[in-house]
This record gives structure tokens, C-alpha cells and sequence, in this order.
């Protein structure tokens, strides 16, 4: 439903624009993070950090599989404690497990989530500043990005701003 009041909501300025002779434009931005290099430095460090924990989760399951294994080899041989005392340690091991990837990876409040608003925030700040320069230089009344939520149902390549603002953001301005 949000995305078809989209649509029409921009169906309708398209129209209006028509009108008004006014330029719409479009941006590609998985283009843009692909090639502008800060955001590529961005993607790299929070990929090594995923995969730090990720290294490190793995371990951790390797771990406990390696003391169930065990627990399961000598049971026979345990008292009932023993037995109930290993089951709670196994079980601690496994909620360890789930708190670490909640801590890392949970969605939002993880450190994965945190550090990728922090990294990302600047990055985004100056291809939307790079963004807003070129519409105006360009005379452009919309710019729309043609990887998100709202897509566009046609779009002519002399519009496409993508490379101007890449452009744009590799020389400093």
C-alpha cells in the first residue's frame, strides 16, 4: 500500500513536471558505494570486523559441539549430577553463543549495526551533499534513486546523474 501512494504520488509529479518543463534526475547509489572509495573503505572495515566475529562465533560453536560430543561419549559413565551439571553447562555455553551474536550482529543495537551508522553516516552526508550540488548545476527539480524503495518504472539515461556525482565526490568538491 506505502509503495503504490509512492507511485502515485510520483506518477503525479511526473505529470505536473511535464508541465512545468521541469528535469527530473536519477542516481544509482549501489553504483556510487561501489566506486566512490571512502565507502568502499567503509564496506571493508565493518567486513573484516564481521568477519572477526564471525571467526570467533565459530569457535564458539565449535566448542560446544566438541563438549556435546564428549557429554555424549562419557554420559553413561556420569552420576546423575554430573550428568545434569554438564546438560547446564552445555546450555550455558549455547546462551554464551546466542548473546554473542545478538551482541554483534542483533538488528538494531548490535556493534555491527552501530559501527555501520558510524562509518556510513559520513559517506552518506557527503554523496547527498554531492548530490544536491549537482541537481542544481544541472537544473534538476527531482533526483530520485534508482535502487531504493521507490522504484522507477522508466528512466531515461540522459538523466542519469550517478557518474557526475561519483565524479564529483572523487575530486573532493
Amino acid at each position: 500500500m506505502k509503495n503504490l501512494v509512492l507511485l502515485f504520488f510520483f506518477i503525479t509529479a511526473i505529470a505536473a513536471s511535464a508541465q512545468q518543463n521541469q528535469k527530473i534526475g536519477y542516481v544509482d547509489s549501489q553504483v556510487i558505494l561501489a566506486q566512490y572509495p571512502p565507502a568502499i573503505k567503509a564496506q571493508s572495515d565493518l567486513d573484516a570486523l564481521a568477519s572477526k566475529w564471525t571467526k570467533t562465533r565459530d569457535s564458539l560453536v565449535a566448542s560446544l559441539q566438541t563438549s556435546f560430543q564428549d557429554y555424549d561419549k562419557q554420559k553413561e559413565m556420569m552420576t546423575p549430577d554430573k550428568q545434569r551439571e554438564t546438560q547446564q553447562q552445555l546450555l550455558a555455553m549455547q546462551q554464551q553463543i546466542q548473546r554473542f551474536e545478538q551482541e554483534k550482529f542483533g538488528q538494531p543495537g548490535g556493534e555491527l549495526y552501530t559501527k555501520n551508522e558510524e562509518l556510513l553516516a559520513p559517506v552518506k552526508e557527503k554523496i547527498l551533499a554531492s548530490i544536491s550540488e549537482v541537481a542544481k548545476e544541472e537544473g534538476m527539480q527531482f533526483i530520485f534513486d534508482k535502487t531504493g524503495e521507490v522504484l522507477l518504472l522508466y528512466a531515461d539515461s540522459e538523466f542519469d546523474l550517478t557518474f557526475k556525482v561519483l565524479d564529483k565526490l572523487k575530486r573532493g568538491k
